[in-house]
């Protein structure tokens, strides 16, 4: 399992990644993609809208269960990844692929970096899930 030091943890597993300024990628972490084993289906109705901290931004499907996104910090969504979106050819599989990169979820602007800073960083989410 895979966690890179750009990211700060949540722990219900979702990462966020700053990119520029107060633009961030958000996803699930190896570790949660592991957990549920392979994904076909995510649904992200939010994009437009802020959804605090904590808050529900969407859903993923895998062939066991579905599970809830939490948005790391308050954040406007932005974008959701058309990579991921299977009704525009996307692929929800690449999560398992590659979590951090191409299987990111959703784009977000936040207003915030200290909210991003209170996030666990990499070596105190790997003892989360230890």
């Amino acid at each position: 399992m895979t966690f890179p030091d750009n990211c700060k943890y949540t722990e219900d597993h979702e990462w966020i990644r700053v990119e520029s300024g107060n633009v961030a990628y958000v996803g699930i972490t190896d570790f949660a993609q592991h957990e549920l084993g392979e994904l076909v289906y995510i649904e992200v109705e939010t994009v437009g809208s802020t959804v605090d901290a904590g808050a529900i931004f969407g859903t993923v499907e895998a062939v066991k269960t579905t599970s809830d996104l939490f948005m790391p910090i308050k954040a406007k969504v932005l974008e959701f990844n058309p990579g991921l979106d299977d009704s525009k050819g996307g692929n929800p599989a690449l999560i398992n692929e590659d979590p951090y990169g191409q299987g990111w979820i959703v784009k977000v602007e936040f207003a915030s970096m200290a909210d991003v800073d209170a996030l666990m960083d990499a070596a105190a989410y790997q003892a989360h899930v230890a």
